[in-house]
């Protein structure tokens, strides 16, 4: 695995991103002007297999899923609850390795019409080559990433790729985002912004309650991108919820719960328990 030694980008002011609409932000306000929520979902690649993977993808895309996040495994996810930190590590084990992940995303990208966006950790990117693994992003169709331990301050190499690429770096607002906090994400963001519904890792539970409600709005209030809440979305009963407080629900920890607990053949029903009209 790489090497987690390796010394971070340099800090420095926070360049500002483009105002105009990626092509991901342009699909996600599409799709939104069909549907009142739209549906996330987060696997790991090589989790149990690469060849489950991509069963696991094409069974959620004919599920109705309308964009979806493919973690590239890393030894220490940080912002990751057990079950997808115990999905990373057994993906590891197994051997995946982030070239086998380009290849796999090449494939999903060639073959299902939705976006896909790639969610790992800093050091991916730093031992690959911050530049060259954004290209390979656009070459391979993938519209977007997410790099939680990146913040803007110390991206400006990552940003400046991206935009130029004119893809979509995606931040997350937490609970304990400040408004100005939240200014400066909003700015460096395209595509949408990852609201966090509660503090911790993912995979616990949340509270879906008036207290999120009025969070959501402060979110809404503070960026001029569609919204995608993640953290605990696990039932139908949650993705309710959320219609008319945001634009895209998420669903990481619980399909790949399912995953562990039930095989790839449990995955389809699932996610069509949760779009179901």
């Amino acid at each position: 695995m790489a090497d987690q030694s390796k010394p971070r980008a340099t800090p420095q002011d926070a360049p500002r991103a483009t105002p105009q609409a990626t092509p991901l932000e342009q699909y996600i306000r599409d799709k939104r002007a069909q549907k009142d929520l739209l549906l996330m979902t987060h696997i790991v690649l090589g989790y149990p297999s690469f060849d489950d993977s991509r069963r696991v993808v094409e069974d959620m895309v004919e599920a109705g899923v309308d964009l979806m996040e493919l973690q590239i495994p890393f030894s220490e996810p940080m912002a990751d609850g057990p079950v997808i930190l115990k999905a990373n590590a057994e993906a590891l084990k197994a051997g995946a390795t982030v070239e086998q992940s380009f290849e796999l995303a090449e494939k999903l990208t060639a073959e299902f019409d939705i976006p896909f966006l790639f969610m790992t950790y800093y050091n991916i990117l730093f031992c690959h080559g911050v530049e060259k693994f954004v290209k390979r992003c656009t070459d391979i169709g993938i519209q977007g990433c997410i790099v939680p331990d990146l913040p803007p301050s110390e991206g400006a190499e990552y940003l400046d790729a991206m935009h130029a690429a004119n893809l979509s770096p995606v931040h997350i607002f937490t609970p304990n985002t400040t408004a100005p906090r939240m200014q400066t994400l909003d700015q460096n963001s395209a595509g949408f912004i990852y609201t966090v519904a509660r503090k911790g890792v993912t995979g616990k539970d949340t509270e879906f309650s008036t207290d999120l409600a009025d969070y959501l709005q402060t979110c809404r209030e503070h960026t001029r991108l569609p919204l995608a809440v993640g953290f605990g979305v696990k039932s139908r009963g949650d993705i309710d919820f959320l219609r008319g407080k945001a634009d895209i629900a998420v669903v990481g920890s619980e399909t790949i719960r399912v995953l562990e607990n039930e095989g790839v053949s449990a995955v389809k029903p699932f996610i069509e328990s949760l779009t179901a009209a």
